[in-house]
């Protein structure tokens, strides 16, 4: 389970959401699908020729950014923006890092980024205002509790069973707790905030919500909160993507990018690093 005060282990506490970093040439750098042509010689159209200007949050959470800095190469996203940037013939002293808020980001107008990633959820109300790549993480679900409670010391799925468990109607986290623990076991409400709510005051054990939003949770909204553990089945989970300004030229080379990394195994690597080994989130049995 992960403890947010550090969200990682104490091997990669010295790094800094609530390491080394998965050396991107190992995770990275090893697809066969064939880097192009340096693209530092102006054949990508971007905001500073020969660079490739890659937005983050501000600040940027762990495990997807360790320690709120991007151009370490460490955390999740970070390492699939050096990953992709490999792909489009970047090299690594080529990547620029800004930062933006989230409603900015997807907000129609002009950017001065080529690329933005702070877990951005692909929607069509979205697309209208920007440009997605082909995603790189399809969002798993996850149990969160206090530490506390009896959840806190769960390790498997059958745990949690004997325990009441809060989740919000209607969503992908019902149907997945729903089909793990069985219906009668779960503690239902209409929102997420209810859904947080009932597990500060004691009325549950734990909750189930997404992997981005446990982490959130766990780090920013609770109370020495816990990640005990996230389920294998991404089905029905939010795809996260790139975004970029609205007929972006890059899209398309960035799309092909993030789909030969994906085809390669090389998004499958980072993930289990950074959203699982690194932050000790196991998958639930």
């Amino acid at each position: 389970m992960i403890r947010p005060a550090s969200l990682r282990r104490a091997g990669v506490a010295s790094a800094a959401f609530v390491a080394a970093a998965l050396v991107l040439t190992a995770c990275a750098g090893g697809t066969d699908s064939g880097s192009s042509e340096p693209a530092a010689d102006g054949s990508l159209e971007t905001v500073t020729a020969g660079k490739l200007t890659i937005a983050t949050g501000e600040p940027a959470f762990e495990p997807w950014v360790i320690g709120d800095a991007p151009e370490s190469g460490e955390g999740f996203e970070s390492a699939v923006a050096y990953a992709v940037a490999e792909e489009l013939g970047f090299a690594e002293e080529d990547v620029v890092w800004v930062r933006t808020t989230f409603e900015a980001a997807i907000a129609p107008g002009p950017k001065d980024w080529d690329l933005n990633l702070q877990q951005f959820s692909v929607t069509e109300e979205r697309k209208q205002a920007v440009d997605f790549s082909s995603p790189y993480y399809t969002t798993t679900q996850a149990v969160v509790t206090s530490g506390d409670t009896a959840a806190a010391s769960a390790t498997s799925i059958d745990d949690l069973k004997k325990l009441a468990i809060g989740v919000a109607a209607g969503t992908t986290s019902y149907k997945i707790a729903a089909a793990e623990f069985g219906t009668e076991s779960l503690s239902v409400f209409n929102t997420n905030d209810d859904v947080v709510a009932a597990l500060q005051a004691g009325q549950i054990d734990a909750l189930v919500v997404d992997l981005p939003s446990a982490f959130y949770l766990s780090a920013a909204v609770l109370d020495d909160g816990i990640v005990v553990g996230q389920f294998g089945d991404s089905t029905g989970g939010d795809e996260l993507a790139f975004v970029l300004p609205k007929d972006s030229a890059l899209t398309a080379p960035v799309t092909e990018a993030v789909d030969a990394l994906d085809a390669a195994g090389t998004l499958k690597a980072i993930e289990t690093e950074w959203l699982s080994e690194s932050v000790d989130v196991p998958v639930l049995q």
